[in-house]
């Protein structure tokens, strides 16, 4: 058991067409109907029954206040079914610190949690564990202007919402827990993102209505998703360094895993076998393009070839025959399909079987934006495109569960290509990331995705579905 700090700051998976889980097994959560009380929740804790050393009357103390007093008592619940053991309160407690206005007598001998100096928690937050040489060790500490910062934003910036300085305290609790237990390994981007589903099991439990002094409604775990943008590794860190914390894909889809299957899933499966998207740029020529390819040859060659060569595989697997379908750009306006409403920036049109996306509109600043990229633009033509596949299978392709489906089957694409079980295509750091981006911030848009009635949370779990469990989970027969 290390007791150094876990800081919040600082290969490819091996995807399969039918088989098992290769992140992890899931079950994908919709969440309409999960929310907290009408009436909120029940007040907030008092600084005299929760202490925060060092904490002033301000939003941030507040709400991690509030958070800190009900993870201890979700942990008190969970604990003994998950890992058989009482759980035992942190020892050190708990330090927020502004460097703007430090005043180092607020602290016991001027120090945080294990004898560091207030300014070590500067634009960060960490657990530091527990140790004989430690007296103040098992604690949490916290830069209160930095999560306040983080949470409703600063001149010129927006923030990433009221919950991030809970969730900041749900991932920082996770290594308390790890703490007690064990880490599951010995490598940072696995205690890390184990943390992260640890801190989503205790959101899916704030969410369905049982913390007394945290809620949090369903379009707030879109911000949540976004708040991890923040958080990343640098696309095209290498995942086995030694502060790796994971990429966007990779904390998205630790913190679903946690919200979706809860702590027994966390507990179980984030050991040495756990793979991970994020990797290191291999050339200096990557690593100035951000491993993306020229648009063009995005379009013209890796959409129609890459997507063909997947569906091909997954009709043969199927027992079925497949006539690649037409892809066309258009610019502002789609032409028309059989006399149906085609304002949209995505459609497939069975009555010509013909795949069309919006250049002017959707796929050119898609690719040209600062979390875009040419894996964004693929992920966006994949959904008609798997629409395609599926009016060739006899399935509907004009409901919402051909729509999930279809964003689902995106994911299994993905799957597939991180798997390398593609020639065409390859995967480049960061483009799993750009998968999160585009559904987080575009695909909620009714011009590009009608009609599908999702979140962006509920879109990033479902095409997480897709890349965990291939085709089965996808709604398609197989």
């Amino acid at each position: 058991m290390s007791s150094s700090p876990r800081r919040l700051l600082a290969g490819a998976v091996a995807g399969v067409l039918f088989g098992s889980a290769v992140l992890s097994g899931c079950a994908v959560t919709l969440i309409e109907g999960r929310a907290s009380p009408a009436a909120g929740p029940q007040g907030d804790v008092t600084p005299a029954e929760f202490p925060i050393i060092g904490a002033a009357d301000d939003e941030v103390d507040r709400i991690s206040r509030n958070a800190l007093a009900d993870l201890n008592t979700y942990w008190t619940a969970q604990f003994t079914p998950t890992f058989g053991q009482a759980f035992t309160p942190l020892a050190g407690g708990y330090y927020s610190v502004d460097p703007g206005e430090l005043d180092p007598a607020q602290y016991p001998n001027g120090e945080i949690g294990c004898g560091e100096p207030p300014e070590a928690v500067v634009d960060n937050a960490f657990y530091c564990g527990p140790g004989t040489q430690y007296p103040n060790g098992d604690a949490i500490q916290y830069d209160r202007a930095f999560l306040g910062a983080l949470a409703f934003g600063t001149v010129g910036s927006e923030g990433y919402g009221r919950f991030i300085p809970a969730l900041v305290m749900a991932h920082e609790f996770g290594h308390a827990v790890q703490g007690r237990v064990g880490y599951p390994v010995e490598r940072s981007i696995n205690i890390e993102t184990q943390a992260d589903c640890f801190a989503g099991a205790w959101t899916a439990w704030v969410a369905d209505g049982n913390a007394r002094y945290n809620s949090i409604r369903p379009g707030e775990l879109d911000d949540v998703l976004r708040g991890y943008l923040l958080l990343r590794d640098p696309v095209g860190t290498g995942a086995y360094e030694g502060e790796a914390h994971g990429s966007y894909f990779d904390r998205v889809s630790a913190f679903q895993q946690g919200f979706d299957d809860g702590p027994s899933a966390c507990r179980d499966d984030f050991d040495a076998t756990r793979l991970y998207t994020q990797s290191a740029f291999q050339s200096d020529r990557d690593f100035a393009t951000g491993g993306d390819a020229p648009y063009e040859q995005t379009v013209e060659d890796f959409v129609p070839d890459g997507l063909g060569e997947f569906w091909q595989l997954a009709f043969d697997q199927l027992g079925e025959e497949f006539t690649p379908p037409d892809v066309e750009p258009f610019s502002g306006e789609a032409p028309d399909c059989a006399g149906e409403d085609t304002d949209v920036d995505l459609l497939y049109c069975p009555a010509d079987a013909t795949v069309r996306y919006d250049e002017a509109d959707l796929t050119l600043p898609l690719y040209t934006a600062e979390e875009g990229g040419d894996y964004a633009v693929l992920t966006a033509v994949a959904i008609p495109y798997a629409l395609a596949a599926r009016d060739q299978l006899g399935l509907s392709v004009d409901d919402r569960a051909a729509l999930r489906s279809a964003v689902c089957l995106s994911g299994a694409f993905t799957s597939a290509v991180l798997g390398n079980e593609t020639t065409v295509l390859s995967i480049s750091p960061g483009d799993a990331d750009e998968s999160v981006s585009f559904l987080l911030e575009h695909a909620t848009d009714p011009a590009v995705l009608p009609d599908v009635q999702l979140t962006g949370f509920q879109l990033v779990d479902v095409f997480r579905s897709g890349v965990v469990d291939g085709l089965a989970a996808c709604d398609i027969g197989a």
